[in-house]
């Protein structure tokens, strides 16, 4: 009885052991996107490696990749020459980014970009972006899936600002901001807006258009100065030093998680 026993143990480890054997086999013979298998690398975001194979700067086995195919883990990928392979660490982090610096990697503005400038010993890349003369808040991450889930949710996540303009604020001014402004063929959506001093003001949005507050601004005829995020979502810039980062964990990787949970189930 006692020897039966044992040898269906024996056979159900076996059925056990064969099973994650396959599951291995799987994962190397299963066919992914390239976009998708750089996202999952930490390279970028799926978008950002559409354009990279567009620009033709991503290799399959030496042959420069099309956009749409589809690789294999075993296969050689490089970007910009250089070997893409294995998954990092997930890393979440929090930047204040200097003004002077932007977020895109190409080089058409002959500036410094945030990856240059922090040099993180991992691959990362922004969420989103804040324009070259703006500083402040700026998430950074090489978790690809994570790019998408911001980006692509159904709810507006709040963006906080802080502004100083060359002249005074007018309750008339914070009005018109507050209810929307025409610009870039639309009218931006409500958003709440509070005069923090005689020439600058809070701001907190739901959108994400290009240069928005300063667009906003100019079609009211201020021009905006100075141009600092000290929030998105439920992460905030604090007393983080200019040019410095912190990683982004505990209760407050957590609320993030709840938020984005809350976004796609509605």
């Amino acid at each position: 009885m006692r020897k039966g026993l044992e040898n269906r143990k024996d056979v159900k480890v076996r059925k056990e052991a064969l099973r994650e054997v396959c599951k291995e086999v799987q994962k190397e013979t299963a066919e992914i996107r390239l976009n998708k298998y750089l996202s999952e690398s930490g390279v970028c975001s799926r978008r950002e490696a559409d354009r990279l194979i567009e620009a033709g700067k991503v290799t399959v086995d030496g042959k420069t990749a099309v956009t749409g195919m589809k690789v294999l883990p075993s296969q050689a990928v490089t970007v910009d020459g250089k070997t893409v392979g294995g998954k990092d660490r997930p890393v979440l982090l929090a930047v204040n980014k200097p003004r002077g610096i932007v977020c895109t990697t190409s080089d058409k503005d002959r500036a410094e970009n945030i990856v240059e400038f922090l040099k993180y010993p991992v691959r990362i890349y922004p969420i989103g972006r804040l324009d070259k003369d703006s500083e402040g808040l700026l998430l950074m991450t090489n978790q690809g899936e994570l790019v998408n889930r911001i980006l692509r949710s159904r709810y507006g996540h709040e963006k906080e600002y802080l502004v100083t303009v060359d002249k005074p604020v007018t309750k008339d001014f914070i009005e018109k901001m507050s209810r929307g402004v025409e610009i870039l063929d639309t009218c931006t959506k409500p958003c709440e807006v509070e005069k923090t001093g005689e020439s600058s003001f809070r701001i907190i949005l739901t959108q994400g258009l290009n240069r928005q507050i300063r667009r906003m601004c100019e079609a009211l005829g201020f021009h905006v100065k100075t141009l600092k995020r000290i929030r998105i979502m439920n992460m905030k810039l604090g007393n983080l030093r200019t040019g410095e980062s912190r990683e982004i964990t505990g209760d407050e990787w957590d609320e993030l998680n709840r938020i984005l949970g809350q976004g796609e189930d509605n």
